[in-house]
């Protein structure tokens, strides 16, 4: 019989109907995961960790580009220019017009097709004449006529502008001529009859007159309306006019409110011929609403 070597109390007492392999410190194999699940958990695990690095990458990367502070920034790119106006006196009609006139013909020039052309506002009426019935590019019709106001110009602050259109030849000039409010400038109503009420309109707006004019009246406003509109030294914001004061009554302070509040609202321009009417009416001694007797 051999001695038993093995100390008292070195065994664990087992549960009754226990095995060997769920003994305890060896785990049960259903609780050991399979190699393809490990493979799979690392790999997921090894993707977190690559995004994770080229997030703080890119982070880097930003900062990196970004100027330090009290650096000097970048120059800003120009943009590209547009067209600019270029000399026109090589032009067919500005050669035709120097030969014709001479030194009453001035700078010429060209921007984006549209020629202009300075001439001397004693020969205007000529000049017109001639391109009206000019045999190469008649300009029989006469699109438009205005002024343009330059008060830093001591010599000719006013500058006459007119549109012409051939419409045989599909073409088009612009005639500019300088002038005083004093001295003005001849009427081309001769040439184009349609000039009548464009020339008093800009005799209306801009206070420049017209020699020969057939009819010259203002147009826009009334007679006795003091100043021009147009010019660059009248005000721009809202004066109460000497006319007003002469043919239209005095307001009440409830009237003025009640103006300028349309004024704030947009709808002066609506109630004008109903106040009118009104003030006619109290100016005459009439009852606005006749009580039934």
């Amino acid at each position: 019989m051999s001695e038993d070597t093995k100390k008292p109390g070195s065994e664990k007492p087992t549960k009754p109907g226990a095995s060997d392999a769920e003994t305890p410190g060896t785990p049960p194999p259903a609780a050991t995961p399979s190699a393809g699940e490990l493979a799979g958990a690392d790999a997921e695990k090894a993707a977190m960790v690559e995004q994770a690095k080229s997030r703080v990458a890119a982070v880097k990367e930003s900062l990196a580009e970004q100027p330090a502070a009290g650096a000097p920034k970048p120059p800003v790119k120009k943009k590209e220019e547009g067209p600019k106006p270029t000399d026109a006196a090589d032009h067919p009609l500005v050669k035709r017009l120097k030969a014709k006139f001479g030194q009453a013909i001035g700078e010429a020039s060209e921007f984006i097709g549209q020629l202009s052309v300075t001439v001397n506002r004693e020969h205007i009426v000529e000049i017109c004449d001639f391109l009206k019935t000019d045999k190469e590019t008649p300009f029989e019709y006469l699109s438009d006529l205005t002024c343009v106001h330059y008060p830093d110009r001591t010599d000719s602050p006013f500058e006459m502008v007119y549109n012409l259109f051939s419409i045989s030849k599909n073409e088009r000039v612009r005639l500019k001529a300088g002038t005083t409010a004093e001295n003005g400038i001849e009427t081309v109503t001769g040439v184009w009859p349609a000039a009548n009420w464009l020339e008093r309109e800009v005799l209306d707006l801009f206070g420049v007159r017209f020699a020969n004019h057939p009819d010259p009246r203002r147009l826009l406003l009334p007679a006795d309306w003091e100043g021009h509109p147009l010019r660059k030294d009248y005000p721009l914001e809202f004066i109460e006019n000497a006319w007003t004061e002469r043919h239209l009554p005095e307001m009440t302070d409830v009237e003025m409110e009640q103006l300028q509040q349309r004024r704030a609202y947009g709808l002066e321009i609506l109630s004008v011929p109903q106040e009118r009417l009104m003030r006619e009416i109290f100016r005459g001694g009439k009852e606005v609403m006749p009580k039934d007797k």
